[in-house]
């Protein structure tokens, strides 16, 4: 396990500045995921960090020393990438053992590190297969070992469940989480799934532009984003925004929009059906059965869309009017530079 900090990180590519200042600190052990959106930089970050390429500005540290000019292949890191880049030709062993081999290990090491991580990955049998006959899953899996029998300081992962279809997303999710806990190694993980970054990390960086938005756990950024572009980012169904001054026509949240707010946010779950002249005026526009939940899209007087969870037993008809509203300590109240307000009623 290793630490590392990024100083001041900037990243420029001519006259294109696309990482402005990023700080950041990763503790011994944890599991750190880089979300946002395409072209936000956390894939140029994760790449600056395994030594692909250099920052324009700024610290790079790996346990507390500096590392901006020592080459990828001694900084200790392994990288496992979106395409599992195993070579055809040769068997699961052979590309577990490549890397070994060309760095000269013994051959009695080398089959002792692919035995180990074969066990870890539960890719034992099928040490001798070809990738062409491994599933999407167990090629991922095979590029994960090539780089734990390396025994990194830090794991990095671009994007490695991007190929996989949705079930085995959440199968290979629940996989690496588990991994992470054995290992107890430091890793960095970069996706633009929110819900990945919400099931696996111990700290989500969020980023924008080049820019961290907000660093959490995912508890902390649910309950208490910093500002109206993280709080639309995590969460699914996303977070709905009302202004302001309508959210204070309801009687039960008047005292709950502090001043200063220009909007507020609730998310779909937190929406309660409640008496005419308490909360807001819905009128439905549709319904989806989810099973256990329905979800429901609907329009507020003013012209608002919003979505809302509500019981899947329910089934409001469109065209319907409810009366919506959300306890006071669910509301999320931002300022005219959409960042978050405290709350009046925490």
């Amino acid at each position: 396990m290793s630490t590392l900090e990024l100083r001041a990180i900037e990243k420029s590519f001519d006259q294109t500045h696309v990482i402005h200042g990023v700080d950041l600190q990763v503790a011994y052990g944890e599991f750190v995921v880089f979300v946002g959106p395409s072209g936000c930089g956390k894939s140029t970050l994760l790449r600056m960090i395994a030594g692909l390429d250099s920052p324009t500005r700024g610290d790079l540290l790996i346990d507390g020393e500096r590392v901006n000019d020592v080459g990828a292949a001694d900084r200790g890191c392994a990288m496992v990438f979106q395409s599992y880049a195993l070579y055809p030709h040769m068997s699961v062993y052979a590309n577990m053992a490549f890397g070994l081999e060309n760095a000269k290990v013994p051959q009695a090491e080398i089959a002792q590190k692919v035995q180990d991580a074969a066990a870890l990955l539960r890719l034992d049998a099928m040490l001798q297969r070809k990738p062409t006959q491994l599933s999407g899953g167990q090629r991922q899996r095979v590029a994960i070992g090539r780089a734990i029998v390396r025994n990194p300081k830090i794991f990095l992962f671009d994007e490695p469940l991007s190929n996989l279809d949705a079930e085995l997303r959440v199968s290979m999710r629940a996989e690496l989480r588990e991994l992470h806990q054995r290992l107890g190694a430091t890793m960095v993980y970069v996706t633009h799934d929110q819900v990945e970054a919400m099931t696996m990390a111990d700290k989500i960086v969020v980023l924008r532009a080049g820019r961290i938005e907000q660093v959490g756990t995912p508890q902390a950024l649910y309950e208490k984003p910093a500002n109206v572009f993280v709080a639309g980012f995590i969460g699914s169904p996303r977070m709905n925004f009302i202004p302001a001054a309508t959210a204070r026509t309801a009687a039960s949240l008047q005292a709950a929009v502090p001043a200063g707010a220009q909007q507020v946010g609730i998310r779909p779950e937190h929406f309660q059906v409640c008496e005419a002249g308490q909360g807001l005026a819905l009128r439905v526009l549709g319904t989806e059965y989810l099973g256990a939940q329905r979800l429901l899209q609907g329009q507020l007087v003013d012209g608002t869309r919003v979505e809302l969870l509500i019981d899947g037993e329910r089934s409001p008809k469109v065209g319907e009017t409810l009366h919506i509203t959300t306890r006071t300590d669910r509301l999320h109240a931002f300022d005219d530079h959409e960042q978050r307000l405290a709350q009046v009623n925490p």
